[in-house]
């Protein structure tokens, strides 16, 4: 019995390890067979990334041209989904509504990610009197009003964010969106961070590295962080989908990106007087908020069952 074990135990660590791309492929696999909605929300956002980095490959007309003579036309061969109040093409300006879009969902994560990871997890390790004042700024900034807030940070900086699109060459309003927005998304996101920095901060492996004379830093880095990765993968999918409903929501009103830049949400809004003569005016952005945000919410619940060992068997 013992030799017999001990031939099955050599046959596993003899066994050839498959490739990368076939590992890759198999797991690709596994995840639409198991999650076919988050496969589809993957599907749709890798669909708008790509429409957000070469819009030229889904259209080549210009968004800003205009043709009077046709004017709030509905669709057809030659405008799909027809056109606007200018006779601008609106499936070219959905296309590069997708640019803005995609950039403030991404960015806005990125930001509000590298803030609330910095935030939660020093007041969650170090604790005590650090962790008190940081959490009383935090409930100030969570019994903030939302909106208010952050139309008052968008006006505010508007004026102010020069030179930043001359760097990068993305528009000042996206970046004034994103800092904005990416302020009020890090301070919920860092609480989540704190609770797991706490939990991780009491177990075995993190006390034991502590005793033989780990550095806080090294602690953070090779403990503290890994466990919490997943968490913010997870909440940075569903963040992307909350970013651009809140971005066409302050565009919708006007605080957003301003013409002539394409922004879904002010397209809506430009189609309030002629919802009854021209209704795919608001239909057709419409439609593209509710796709987008849709896939990343389905994204962010397959890779929370994915990640989350406590639902891997749920499914």
């Amino acid at each position: 019995m013992a030799t017999e074990a001990a031939g099955a135990l050599t046959q596993d660590v003899m066994r050839p390890v498959p490739p990368l791309g076939e590992r890759a492929w198999r797991g690709t696999l596994s995840f639409i067979r198991h999650y076919p909605l988050g496969a589809l929300g993957a599907a749709v956002a890798i669909y708008l990334i790509a429409m957000a980095i070469v819009p030229e490959l889904f259209t080549n007309q210009d968004p800003n041209f205009q043709s009077l003579r046709d004017r709030l036309d509905g669709p057809s061969g030659a405008h799909w989904f027809g056109t606007d109040q200018l006779g601008r093409d609106m499936y070219t300006r959905i296309v590069y509504g997708a640019r803005t879009a995609m950039l403030v969902g991404f960015g806005l994560v990125t930001l509000a990610a590298l803030v609330a990871i910095l935030m939660g997890t020093l007041s969650g390790y170090f604790g005590g009197l650090f962790d008190l004042l940081f959490q009383r700024v935090i409930d100030i900034g969570i019994a903030l009003p939302g909106l208010i807030f952050i139309i008052l940070v968008v006006t505010t900086l508007r004026d102010r964010v020069v030179g930043l699109e001359d760097l990068t060459g993305i528009n000042r309003d996206i970046w004034v969106l994103v800092l904005s927005l990416s302020v009020l998304f890090a301070v919920g996101q860092s609480r989540v961070i704190r609770g797991i920095t706490l939990a991780t901060r009491q177990q075995q492996y993190v006390e034991a590295a502590n005793a033989l004379g780990a550095g806080h830093t090294r602690i953070i880095v090779r403990h503290i962080l890994p466990n919490i990765f997943a968490i913010i993968l997870v909440q940075a999918s569903i963040t992307v989908g909350a970013a651009i409903l809140v971005e066409s929501a302050l565009s919708f009103l006007g605080y957003g990106v301003q013409p002539p830049e394409a922004s879904w949400g002010r397209m809506i809004s430009d189609a309030r007087q002629w919802m009854i003569r021209a209704p795919h005016l608001a239909s057709f952005p419409g439609m593209a908020i509710f796709i987008t945000v849709f896939s990343f919410n389905m994204l962010g619940d397959a890779m929370r069952d994915k990640l989350d060992p406590r639902l891997r068997g749920s499914r």
